[in-house]
C-alpha cells in the first residue's frame, strides 16, 4: 500500500471506532445495566454483552463502508466459533489483501461498572495467512470509550514510520482539537508512575516479589522513602499504552504468561494480540515496547496466543530498567 493508501485506511479506523464509541454511548444511556451480563464465555476470555453490541457494530460498519478493493478479513475477540469474517461478504480469507485485528473494548470490566475508560483497539497488516504476527501492523489506532460522566474522549493513531496523530473529541457536540502525545522524558521511575501487572489473584504474589526486588535494586532505600514508585494497575492494555505514550507512565510490564507458565496455571487471563495491537502508536509516540528478555514483539495475530511485554516512556529509561528487569525474570520466572 501506498503512503496515500495508508493514510486512508487510517482514516477508515478512526471513524469505525467512532462509531463503535458513539454506539455505546446511545445504548449506555438506555440499557447501561446490561453490559455486564455474561453472553459467553469464550478461548480468549469472557464475553460480555457490552462485547456483543460492539461486535455487531462492527460487522455492521465493514459490511457498510469498508472499500471493496481492499478486500479484508477481520479477526476479533468472541468470533472464534464462527467462520472467518470477510468483507466484502464472502470473499475467501486466501483472497483478501488485508488483515485487520480489533479488540471492540479492552477493559470491559472498567466500562461495564462505568468506573474507568475502556479501549477500542485496532489494527492493519498485510494480509500473510498464518504467517501474520505483530510485526506485519502498518497501521493503528485506539479510541477511548468514555465513563458516563466525561465529556471528551481521546483518540490516538499512527502509520508505521509516520508518528502519532492525537485528538480529543467531545462526545457531545463531536468537535475535535489536537492532543499533544508526549511520553515522559524521565531518567528513572522515582516519583513517577511504574507498575508489573497483577490484576488477578493468580501469580499476583511472584509478580509483586518481582517488582519488589526490581525497585529495590534500582533504588534501594528511595524506592520505598521519599520518592517512591507509584502503582497503578489499570486493567486495560490499551489504556495502559496509552498511559505510557502521553507521559503519565514511565514502565510498564506484563509477565503474566512468564508467571502462569512458572506456577503451571492454565488461564486465558492474559495478554492476547488483539490487546497489544496498538503498540505501533506506543513506540511511534517515541517509546519502546518489546519482549520481556528483549527484541520485537512477535506474536501471531490470532485471538488466543499469550503476550508478555515490557514497555518504557523512552530510550534511556529503557537502558535503565531493562538489565535488571531481565535478571530478575531469569531468577524469578
Amino acid at each position: 500500500m501506498t503512503v496515500r493508501d495508508l493514510e486512508a485506511a487510517r482514516r477508515l479506523l478512526c471513524r469505525l471506532q467512532d462509531h463503535i464509541r458513539d454506539t455505546l454511548q446511545v445504548v449506555r444511556r438506555r440499557q447501561a445495566r446490561s453490559f455486564a451480563r455474561v453472553a459467553a464465555i469464550a478461548a480468549a476470555d469472557t464475553i460480555y454483552h457490552i462485547d456483543r453490541l460492539s461486535e455487531h457494530a462492527i460487522l455492521a460498519w465493514f459490511e457498510a463502508h469498508w472499500p471493496k478493493a481492499w478486500p479484508v478479513e477481520v479477526v476479533m475477540e468472541g468470533r472464534e466459533a464462527y467462520e472467518p469474517s470477510t468483507f466484502p461478504r464472502g470473499t475467501p480469507p486466501a483472497r483478501t489483501v488485508l488483515k485487520c485485528i480489533l479488540d471492540p473494548v479492552d477493559g470491559t470490566r472498567n466500562i461495564m461498572y462505568d468506573k474507568r475508560s475502556a479501549w477500542i483497539l485496532g489494527a492493519l497488516a498485510p494480509q500473510r495467512g498464518v504467517k501474520n504476527t505483530l510485526r506485519d501492523i502498518r497501521v493503528a489506532v485506539m479510541t477511548e470509550i468514555p465513563t458516563g460522566k466525561q465529556t471528551y474522549a481521546d483518540q490516538l493513531s499512527a502509520i508505521k514510520g509516520r508518528g502519532v496523530r492525537g485528538e480529543t473529541v467531545d462526545v457531545v457536540s463531536g468537535r475535535r482539537r489536537k492532543l499533544a502525545v508526549r511520553p515522559s522524558e524521565a531518567r528513572d521511575c522515582l516519583g513517577g508512575f511504574a507498575s508489573v501487572s497483577r490484576f488477578f489473584p493468580a501469580g499476583k504474589t511472584l509478580l509483586a516479589e518481582l517488582e519488589e526486588r526490581l525497585w529495590a535494586e534500582l533504588y534501594g532505600a528511595k524506592a520505598n522513602g521519599s520518592q517512591p514508585v507509584f502503582d497503578d494497575q489499570f486493567i486495560c492494555t490499551g489504556g495502559q499504552l496509552y498511559e505510557l505514550a502521553v507521559g503519565h507512565d514511565r514502565f510498564l510490564a506484563d509477565l503474566r504468561p512468564l508467571a502462569f507458565r512458572k506456577l503451571g496455571f492454565q488461564t486465558s487471563l492474559t495478554c492476547h494480540p488483539y490487546d497489544i495491537c496498538t503498540a505501533l502508536i506506543a513506540s511511534e509516540a517515541g517509546c519502546v515496547i518489546e519482549s520481556p528478555l528483549g527484541g520485537q514483539l512477535d506474536a501471531p495475530l490470532d485471538t488466543t496466543s499469550a503476550v508478555a511485554w515490557a514497555g518504557y516512556a523512552n530510550p534511556r529509561l529503557a537502558r535503565h530498567i531493562r538489565p535488571v528487569l531481565r535478571r530478575l525474570i531469569g531468577e524469578l520466572l
